[in-house]
């Protein structure tokens, strides 16, 4: 059953006694003087049964901890014991100095609830929220005006949770998942039923390839390895097959069957080959290949042609006036950068209430096709073009194209009309052979024997409309732009989502979505008072009547505190000395520091 903070604050909490002590103007300050506006127990209802069971530690309380977990960058069980015992964590918290507010088991359940309900975003839509109440999107504008933002987009990679394997130690990998996955159904120890299959080797040790007595240096001993494994495998999805005849089908022990079978034939498909000579392993690399069975939504993927990464990609939008991200996607880590890009454009205008005017990318959101989806949906996309290479001799952009007359013109001023449209779009300018045999600008021109040819592709007319605003100022001005998305995920990177800590694409959007919740929030603390004049006056007011009702306490209170090891009594007078029964509202700060 939802458990629920009193609206009223007590006494003998933390942010109430010892705020000034660990300071307003930090973050720890900042959460401690939203609470109640930040998280609110009532938006995580439906987490809980309504009318049953005992009451939970209060969400909002857990909430935050998420939020300070992900700011100092700490584990589960660090983040409990900075809640039990850090002094900064129990003013941001708002409980009492010697309270223990929460188990590392109820911690780690209510961050798998927000996920298993689907609220992965709940957390970084709150941040949002808090920038909406705040009017961050209104200044300077009426009440009713729909703002309008500019967004920059940019990826970034994400190392992955799972291990690495080479191929046979990713079959190896494969054939213990479904050892496991018959264990689990018979109620087997693994140990024991692999032995009685005949595979026992898989799950002796860390690494098969590892452990193997073989000449990695002869070929044929390779392949015999190599037979051995794949006779493992086969016999394992015949018994498979041969199991999933008694069981229900679509049944929970029928899905892990074959969720793990599916698998372990997928890497057999996509990693081996036969011949006349048996089996061996494939050259190159498949398409969307797995990886990694421990997390199979895993990829191998490129920032560029010398940087590679296995795992996944951080879609980012910010608004490049506030620097507030406004949405985040976790894309595979072999997809194109622009994809989802118009999906996280759509997100930032739901999130922000504001209509996105203006889409600011690098070159890979600079594709014709990228630009034909913007189009069709009414927006504007501002990328440079990719530039065209075409090995030293004169580039595509070296001719002048006017679709409209239907004209091509090299860079010697001759001229075709020889167009010859393709079936999918776009089509072909081609040079008559006498006009290029004749032209002294050949050798700079085309290798070939025929004459030059020129592709025009199927978006041309936006890819031409994008050159032409690349050599204008306005470019300059969009560029100047967008580095706040780079500032912004260097800021993401720092709170920690360059290595996954959780397996698979929903948990890491978690994670990336508690990151961009904190950048969020540290901005908004940071351009804000850490304290109201209102929230002042309800300090000093507490205070006043603190001074008044602990004269026979004191002892007492202090000797709580040199108990829990926090001699700071003496400040707790000096706090309450400078309040006299009359408070004057405190004069908020400009800036809190970071």
């Amino acid at each position: 059953m939802l458990g629920q903070r009193s609206a009223q604050w007590g006494l003998f909490e933390a942010d109430t006694m010892f705020a000034d002590f660990v300071g307003r103007r930090n973050f720890y300050g900042y959460l401690a003087s939203q609470r109640g506006e930040l998280f609110r127990d009532e938006d995580f209802a439906s987490l809980y049964c309504p009318n049953n069971g005992r009451p939970s530690v209060p969400p909002s309380l857990l909430a935050t901890a998420l939020v300070l977990q992900t700011y100092d960058g700490v584990s589960d069980e660090e983040a409990k014991q900075r809640a039990d015992y850090d002094l900064r964590w129990k003013v941001a918290l708002g409980i009492e100095v010697d309270a223990r507010p929460f188990a590392k088991s109820t911690f780690q359940e209510f961050r798998a609830q927000l996920i298993i309900h689907e609220q992965t975003r709940a957390i970084f839509q709150r941040s949002l929220e808090i920038a909406k109440r705040r009017g961050v999107w209104k200044k300077g504008r009426a009440p009713d005006e729909r703002q309008h933002i500019k967004l920059a987009l940019d990826t970034t990679h994400i190392l992955g949770r799972g291990a690495i394997r080479d191929t046979y130690n990713l079959l190896a990998d494969g054939i213990v998942q479904v050892l496991r996955a018959f264990a689990s159904l018979t109620g087997c120890e693994l140990m024991e039923l692999a032995e009685e299959v005949g595979c026992a080797r898989y799950v002796l040790g860390p690494s098969l390839k590892g452990q193997a007595d073989v000449d990695w240096t002869d070929p044929k001993a390779r392949q015999r390895f190599l037979a051995e494994i794949m006779a493992d495998a086969e016999q394992l999805l015949d018994l498979v097959r041969g199991t999933r005849s008694d069981l229900t089908k679509d049944s929970p022990e029928d899905r892990e069957l074959v969720a793990a079978a599916g698998m372990l034939a997928r890497i057999l498909a996509q990693d081996i080959e036969r011949d006349e000579h048996g089996p061996r392993l494939k050259r190159g690399v498949a398409p969307d290949r797995l990886i990694s069975v421990h997390d199979p939504e895993m990829r191998h993927g490129r920032k560029s042609s010398s940087h590679r990464f296995n795992g996944h990609k951080a879609q980012v939008a910010v608004d490049t006036d506030t620097q507030l991200i406004t949405a985040v996607e976790v894309l595979p880590g072999n997809a194109p950068d622009a994809e989802k890009a118009l999906e996280v454009v759509e997100a930032s205008e739901a999130a922000t209430g504001c209509e996105v005017e203006e889409v600011i990318g690098d070159c890979a959101y600079g594709a014709g096709e990228t630009r034909a989806e913007f189009a069709e949906a009414g927006r504007t996309v501002v990328a440079k073009v990719p530039d065209i290479q075409n090995q030293g001799y004169f580039p595509k952009t070296a001719f002048e194209i006017d679709l409209e007359a239907s004209t091509c013109t090299c860079p010697n001023k001759q001229q075709t009309r020889d167009f010859r449209p393709a079936k999918g779009g776009g089509g072909t300018f081609v040079f008559a052979i006498e006009t290029c045999a004749a032209c002294p600008l050949r050798t700079q021109c085309t290798r070939g024997q025929s004459g030059r040819t020129i592709q025009v592709h199927p978006h041309e007319v936006l890819l031409q409309q994008a050159r032409e605003l690349q050599a204008s100022p306005a470019f300059h001005e969009a560029r100047r732009r967008r580095q706040v998305v780079e500032h912004r995920i260097a800021r993401l990177a720092q709170l920690g989502i360059r290595q996954a800590r959780y397996f698979g694409r929903t948990k890491t959007l978690f994670q990336v979505c508690l990151a961009a919740a904190v950048a969020n929030l540290t901005l908004l603390a940071a351009t804000s008072g850490a304290a109201s004049t209102a929230d002042s006056v309800t300090l000093g007011t507490l205070l006043a009547i603190l001074s008044a009702l602990l004269g026979p306490r004191r002892r007492i209170v202090r000797f709580r505190l040199i108990a829990l090891g926090h001699d700071l009594s003496d400040h707790l007078d000096q706090l309450i000395a400078h309040f006299p029964a009359i408070i004057r509202p405190l004069t908020p700060p400009c800036r809190p520091g970071f």
